[in-house]
């Protein structure tokens, strides 16, 4: 009551938004390209003919970023694929690496049971087959070059293993590299979580920082190597230990090298690795070993100016006028230049060990 009056006061609402949940979209009726007719489940499972569909490998960016997917890569007859799955529900299957960046996946198997979202998520990643035709196929993927990595790390296990029972400091392959043949056989990459973030999508305009990190990370990969058996081994050649007590693993690994040329220049056998310590062969620069140089370099560029990058990469002879197009290419320049560095050194580690 106000002033003889009623003081009336009413609420009301306006419904903006109904409660409703939104439909979901649907998989069913997507047009694929080079398709004539829309697709679904029941025409796609009824194909006896392959109809392959070409996908961008940033489609399994989604999946290698998250923890809740699974994404292993794994060999198949000589094939990888690269299938993402999700926590034993429902899985992607026979999506195989074709070329640098394509994935390939038959229609019928992009269908088969898994959320509509996730058959979206491929379609909004698909190439006409006039895009996937203008793409060299036969070009090496991130993936087989991680594999050809772990192949000389797993060669440098072995020789190094053998070296170290010659001149008396004995360590297992897998202890020395930390990679397990017999692992690795058993159950491919599961257990070496480390090499598949290293084969993550690695697309052509990739950033600096991308590219940055993943070189850290191929740095790690070799680092596992341990110091103190390095230290042992160029010890064992007759240096004195004041005079590597300060080394690092880098230095180390060039002063093996250069001890293993010195002998197999002058065909030398493995009884000679003690005979004498030569000082050059903690002096000498080996030129060999250039890329390791380099990767250290660009492990730590986030503390450096992009100068120094393009100059460690020119060092490589990398044409960095390439990099407007992203790093891409300078990661496959980098990763085929630390992979010659341990096919160098297994070589010449095999030579020495198998002369008699």
């Amino acid at each position: 009551m106000e002033g003889g009056g009623l003081l009336i006061q009413v609420w009301a609402s306006v419904a903006a938004i109904s409660p409703e949940l939104c439909p979901e979209l649907s998989a069913e009726g997507l047009q694929w390209p080079d398709v004539d007719a829309p697709m679904n489940s029941d025409q796609a499972n009824a194909l006896v003919g392959v109809i392959p569909v070409y996908l961008d490998d940033r489609f399994l960016e989604r999946y290698e970023q998250s923890s809740f997917f699974h994404t292993t890569p794994t060999k198949v007859f000589g094939q990888w694929h690269c299938s993402p799955s999700y926590r034993g529900q429902w899985s992607f299957t026979n999506c195989k690496r074709v070329g640098r960046n394509l994935i390939k996946v038959p229609m019928r198997e992009l269908y088969k049971p898994k959320p509509d979202r996730e058959i979206l998520h491929a379609h909004a990643h698909v190439l006409t087959a006039a895009q996937a035709a203008s793409i060299d196929q036969n070009e090496e993927h991130i993936v087989s070059k991680t594999q050809r990595l772990l192949d000389q790390l797993l060669d440098l296990g072995d020789h190094l293993h053998i070296l170290g029972v010659k001149v008396g400091t004995p360590r297992t392959a897998a202890e020395i590299v930390k990679f397990s043949r017999d692992e690795l056989q058993d159950n491919g990459w599961l257990s070496y979580p480390e090499l598949s973030r290293l084969a993550q999508v690695a697309q052509i305009d990739m950033v600096e920082q991308r590219f940055l990190s993943r070189c850290k990370s191929i740095h790690e990969l070799w680092q596992r190597v341990p110091n103190g058996f390095l230290r042992a081994l160029v010890e064992s050649a007759g240096h004195a230990r004041s005079d590597i007590k300060d080394l690092g693993s880098l230095k180390l690994l060039q002063a093996l090298s250069n001890i293993v040329e010195r002998l197999n220049s002058e065909d030398e056998c493995i009884d000679a690795f003690s005979a004498g310590a030569v000082p050059s062969d903690l002096q000498d620069r080996n030129a060999a070993l250039a890329a390791l140089f380099v990767l250290n370099e660009l492990r730590i560029a986030d503390a450096h100016d992009a100068g120094d990058v393009l100059r460690g990469l020119e060092s490589l002879g990398f044409d960095t006028a390439g990099l407007n197009q992203g790093f891409g290419r300078a990661l496959d320049h980098i990763l085929d230049g630390i992979i010659a560095v341990f096919l160098h050194l297994n070589i010449e580690l095999n030579k020495l060990l198998s002369r008699k």
